[in-house]
């Protein structure tokens, strides 16, 4: 059992849209990722998520009815739970520093597969 810095963490990569596994508690991952500019639209049928804003600010797009999107503005220290099942995509206008909280199993892009898409988190 050892403690976890997260500004340390970030530390050590630069790239954006890429999440590295910092730990697990259970079956759910923690993860940090940069982000910069904006991400794809998706869902994830089963697995909910939760975004941590460390540094920075998080625009979370989500489309909970069809045709009808919603903007959420997430503060640094402040987080928002994505339920499974709802379109959304993250935006970061400029770099924003995330924790993720998400079953291990969940893959970043949902049910959309393209550049982006990782399918191994790399663990830091």
């Amino acid at each position: 059992m050892d403690k976890v810095n997260l500004q340390q963490k970030f530390a050590l990569f630069s790239e954006y849209w890429n999440p590295k596994q910092v730990g697990t508690v259970n079956q759910f991952a923690v993860k940090v990722v940069k982000l910069k500019g904006e991400f794809v639209w998706h869902h994830h049928e089963q697995e909910d998520e939760l975004f941590l804003v460390v540094k920075g600010r998080l625009l979370m797009q989500v489309r909970e009815v069809p045709e009808q999107q919603r903007d959420i503005w997430v503060e640094e220290g402040e987080f928002i739970i994505v339920p499974h099942g709802v379109e959304h995509r993250p935006v970061a206008e400029e770099e924003a520093h995330i924790m993720l909280f998400e079953p291990a199993t969940t893959l970043n892009t949902g049910n959309v597969e393209d550049e982006r898409t990782v399918h191994k988190v790399e663990q830091l």
